[in-house]
């Protein structure tokens, strides 16, 4: 373990009940991430989605691969400034090629694995893929900038 969701929430400024990382297990800076999510019944999605055959949200793992691509991001970062990376936040620029190839449910462990495909200053493109049981549930290419807050 490298990061575990005390010192995830230190980099991300999501929160309960939108923050999807739970814990990082390997980071290689500016080249890859995984991490995971474990999805449970209690979380408050399943009360919508679907209540008599819950069902975890394809937009709810792309975030996820999101956020951990954003842990990638900010931990690859060359500033060694703590109070300049407090000032930045990652936005979401784009989702291309975005399949949804199984569906995840209550209990499974979603494990999130990014790849950078491009960095340009504070762009940053990444191949991301989410498995369960090693199996591929969901892909996306995500672009992502880091910016002032």
């Amino acid at each position: 373990m490298l990061y575990d969701v005390v010192e995830i929430q230190k980099i991300l400024p999501h929160r309960y009940p939108f923050l999807l990382v739970d814990r990082i297990t390997a980071l290689e800076k500016g080249v890859s991430i995984e991490g995971y999510k474990n999805v449970s019944i209690s979380e408050p999605i399943f009360q919508g989605h679907f209540p008599d055959h819950p069902i975890y949200p394809g937009v709810m793992i792309i975030e996820g691969m999101a956020q951990a691509g954003g842990v990638l991001a900010f931990q690859s970062s060359n500033t060694e400034d703590q109070a300049e990376m407090e000032n930045k936040v990652v936005y979401f620029m784009s989702i291309d090629k975005a399949k949804f190839r199984s569906p995840v449910t209550p209990g499974d462990q979603l494990v999130y694995k990014l790849k950078v495909l491009k960095q340009r200053g504070a762009i940053w493109q990444l191949d991301a893929k989410a498995y369960v049981d090693e199996k591929l549930v969901a892909e996306a290419e995500l672009k992502a900038m880091i910016v002032d807050k």
